[in-house]
């Protein structure tokens, strides 16, 4: 599961009002290629909910981001920044583990990169 993936996912438990971010439990995360494309960079940065970013990024390891939300949109024309950004978003991979509801903590189950978000009967 890569890591724009996550920053997309929360917990739709009957009664919970704080589903996200969803915490990340790493059991074993990978790294895949995947081709630079700064403009859709770009173009995806306002849509990312950079908290909930950077907290997953650290959770697998990855601290090459600013902790300020201003201060990466100031690096938005810097190549570098750019390359770091698509890095955390789409190269890194969750592939087993669990995404974990901030308020219930129940665990959604991630294998072979694929988050389970199925709910049971009660959590409808």
């Amino acid at each position: 599961m890569k890591l724009l993936t996550h920053n997309m996912l929360s917990s739709n438990i009957k009664g919970v009002t704080n589903g996200f971010p969803l915490l990340i439990v790493v059991e074993k995360a990978t790294e895949k290629t995947v081709d630079f494309n700064p403009d859709f960079i770009k173009n995806l940065f306002p849509k990312i909910e950079w908290k909930a970013l950077v907290g997953a990024s650290r959770a697998l390891g990855y601290a090459e981001l600013p902790e300020d939300a201003d201060a990466a949109a100031s690096m938005l024309d810097s190549p570098d920044f750019l390359q770091k950004l698509h890095h955390a978003l789409l190269e890194i991979h969750l592939e087993e583990g669990a995404l974990v509801c901030p308020q219930t903590g129940r665990k959604f189950p991630v294998n072979k990169g694929i988050p389970n978000m199925l709910l049971h009967e009660d959590e409808v």
